[in-house]
């Protein structure tokens, strides 16, 4: 058992070396956390949220960089630019361009760099509309509804992915 679970670390350190840098892209309106809605966001702020995750990534040995943009193309072209920068995995919550944008979508399988799509309220639990997702069948997992947490989780997840 003990040699499972230091094989077990061996690799996650494996995985960790291979990685370099985490995009963190945040959609529309997340500029807001922290004052918008705290009963479905919660009540961290975007800059607390961004800090919390650089810190894990530095104690990972991985750069982890935050990006949020108002503007669908802004953030078409930061998913561009992540081909070139040494972008090894993208944490993605797309906010409100979830449900509606074929050009973001288009970005990240143009890059083929692999992701997360996050969601902080359960989409699923929400109107209507807001259940189709453009961004779920190309990502490598979706964590939704469990507030700033699942960024967490997919850093935990980008940590030790192959």
């Amino acid at each position: 058992m003990g040699d499972k679970i230091a094989e077990t670390a061996s690799n996650s350190a494996e995985n960790t070396a291979k990685l370099r840098r985490v995009l963190v892209i945040n959609g529309p309106n997340l500029n807001l956390l922290g004052s918008r809605e705290p009963e479905l966001y919660g009540g961290e702020t975007l800059g607390q949220l961004a800090s919390r995750l650089e810190a894990k990534g530095r104690e990972a040995g991985v750069e982890v960089v935050c990006y949020q943009s108002n503007y669908e193309g802004a953030l078409i072209d930061r998913v561009q630019a992540a081909r070139t920068e040494g972008v090894d995995f993208i944490i993605l919550n797309p906010g409100g361009l979830t449900h509606t944008s074929v050009a973001l979508r288009d970005a990240l399988r143009a890059v083929r760099i692999p992701f997360i799509e996050v969601h902080l309220s359960n989409i699923y639990a929400r109107e209507p509309w807001r259940r189709r997702s453009y961004f779920s069948d190309l990502a490598q997992g979706v964590i939704t509804g469990l507030g700033s947490r699942g960024y967490d989780l997919a850093l935990a997840y980008a940590l030790g992915a192959d």
